[in-house]
């Protein structure tokens, strides 16, 4: 199992936008072979900071689900409602 982490940060005013695209895009990656989970967290304090944790079997699923045309299309709504490009980390389990 992998996680992914990803950052974002929303142009202020367009949260509610922005959370109903996410939506979106959640809804999309729970069919992708190989998702386990994932949650969307905001930052306490700072509405346009938010934290997307993604659980995916292996980097493989991973890598079809992130050069998907599913996951190209969900990002051209998400992409103009962001202050700067979304900044992904993957973590493993330690061995």
């Amino acid at each position: 199992m992998i996680k992914i982490i990803i950052e974002r940060r929303i142009m202020p005013g367009l949260e509610e936008e922005y959370e109903q695209a996410a939506r979106e895009a959640m809804r999309h990656s729970l069919g992708a072979r190989g998702f386990v989970g994932g949650e969307s967290l905001v930052e306490l304090g700072h509405s346009d900071r938010r934290l997307m944790i993604t659980k995916w079997r292996d980097m493989r699923a991973w890598k079809e689900w992130y050069t998907s045309e599913a996951r190209s299309r969900v990002m051209q709504r998400l992409l103009p409602l962001l202050t700067e490009d979304e900044r992904i980390r993957i973590y493993e389990p330690t061995r």
